[in-house]
């Protein structure tokens, strides 16, 4: 079911989609929208509707995860609202949801939210079957998200992000840590999830997807294997080495992974 687009017009009519995983030995643009110029204004009805907006967004998601476990009942019409059947599904809403995030250009709007939809991802990639591809692609944009609030500045085209441009916005100590210990557990999450794809099971990439270096194995199970455990070594590795520049004491993650290294 489709949810209105708050009036405004700094929303597009066809946000893109996640991008998906290339199953390659290089990690594959985040491909977030270019944001607005100009932050949305605080209190404005722009950024009241913008906000409005992603919260109705984010709770659909919620009840269609929590319809994933409730039995379709017979009279249910044609427009109620079905849970997920699957993690691709879960990882496309949530992609759009992080793209009208990063359209707003408004690091007020963008911190809270892009937190709480990081929380979803570990809270609810685990009741479905791996979906390697659209999950490392929602959570490369993540990253890349992160990395560039923490920095002020887009992380790949080096543009000062809107709300940073005299010096304000950003994350607080208190986001910091909500969010290191968020990287944390999802990059554990990540590497037990996609340890239960079955040998020789993937979420349909193209052949060419499970090319490496141009060889492939003759069945492409073991090449796409390598290709997931390579990816969940990644999962959040920007916003792991931020954050041990911007937590003096706190640089070693209980992944092992620390400051300088990726």
């Amino acid at each position: 079911m489709a949810s209105p687009q708050p009036a405004g017009g700094f929303l597009p009519q066809n946000l893109p989609s996640p991008a998906p995983s290339n199953f390659s030995a290089s990690p594959a643009p985040s491909k977030l929208p270019h944001p607005r110029p100009h932050p949305l204004k605080a209190g404005s009805a722009k950024e009241a509707a913008a906000r409005r907006y992603v919260e109705n967004r984010l709770l659909q998601i919620s009840r269609r995860y929590t319809k994933k476990f409730q039995p379709r009942m017979e009279g249910d019409g044609k427009n109620e609202l079905l849970g997920y059947d699957n993690a691709s599904d879960l990882c496309m809403d949530l992609g759009e949801t992080v793209d009208v995030l990063w359209l707003s250009g408004t690091p007020s709007l963008q911190i809270p939210s892009l937190l709480n939809i990081a929380g979803a991802v570990t809270s609810y990639i685990s009741a479905f079957p791996p979906a390697p591809a659209a999950t490392f692609g929602l959570l490369r944009k993540l990253d890349h998200a992160f990395v560039s609030l923490l920095r002020g500045e887009d992380s790949v085209t080096g543009e000062i992000l809107p709300g940073f441009s005299n010096g304000n916005g950003g994350f607080s100590r208190t986001d910091m840590v909500r969010l290191k210990s968020l990287v944390e557990a999802t990059r554990v999450l990540v590497v037990e999830v996609m340890s239960k794809v079955p040998t020789g099971e993937h979420d349909e990439p193209e052949e060419s997807e499970l090319e490496t270096d141009g060889e492939m194995d003759l069945d492409g199970a073991s090449t796409v294997v390598e290709s997931n455990g390579m990816d969940a070594a990644r999962v959040y590795a920007g916003t792991v080495v931020e954050l041990g520049v911007l937590l003096p004491g706190n640089t070693a993650f209980d992944t092992g992974v620390t400051a300088g290294q990726s």
